[in-house]
């Protein structure tokens, strides 16, 4: 195990640079599907989690361009309401991006998500709110195809399982 000794006595002078959260980043940059529009976002990490979206976001239509710690995403010509296998497999959260096309488009149609190193993780809880919402969920071959007329807000309760025992 590393260690950090810190001997004081002594002022600390510099600067250092915070990269921005991942786990603000991906649900912000899958929102830029609904503006509908031109979205600058800055300070986005570099990460592989925000570079994976980004692909994502590019294969569908949307127009994306990087400048150092700035993303512009003009989403106004989505053209594909399906996230490509090979990218959806990079990684898990890429489900985030489904509930978005779903919103914008009221279709979409995605793989399994991968990309976890802790093993498999369901996406039953983003399923059962899609379906909370009036959504009809379909599988066929690995593939999970969601549609809807409307989108329907609730104020249902999703139940989050324990994940230990008492």
């Amino acid at each position: 195990m590393s260690m950090y000794i810190i001997e004081g006595g002594r002022k600390l002078i510099g600067e250092t640079y915070a990269s921005g959260s991942k786990n603000a980043a991906l649900p912000i940059l899958a929102a830029t599907i609904l503006n509908n529009g031109i979205t600058k976002l800055y300070n986005i990490p570099e990460i592989k989690d925000t570079n994976v979206t980004l692909k994502i976001l590019t294969k569908i239509g949307c127009k994306v361009k990087k400048h150092k710690d700035k993303v512009v995403i003009d989403s106004r010509e989505i053209n594909l309401k399906e996230i490509p296998e090979e990218l959806m497999s990079e990684m898990r959260s890429s489900v985030i991006i489904a509930g978005a096309i779903l919103g914008r488009f009221k279709n979409v149609r995605f793989s399994y998500p991968g990309g976890c190193d802790i093993g498999s993780r369901p996406i039953d809880l983003h399923l059962k709110a899609f379906q909370n919402l009036g959504i009809k969920i379909q599988e066929n071959s690995g593939f999970i195809e969601c549609k809807c007329d409307k989108i329907i807000g609730r104020k249902n309760t999703i139940r989050f399982s324990k994940c230990w025992s008492n």
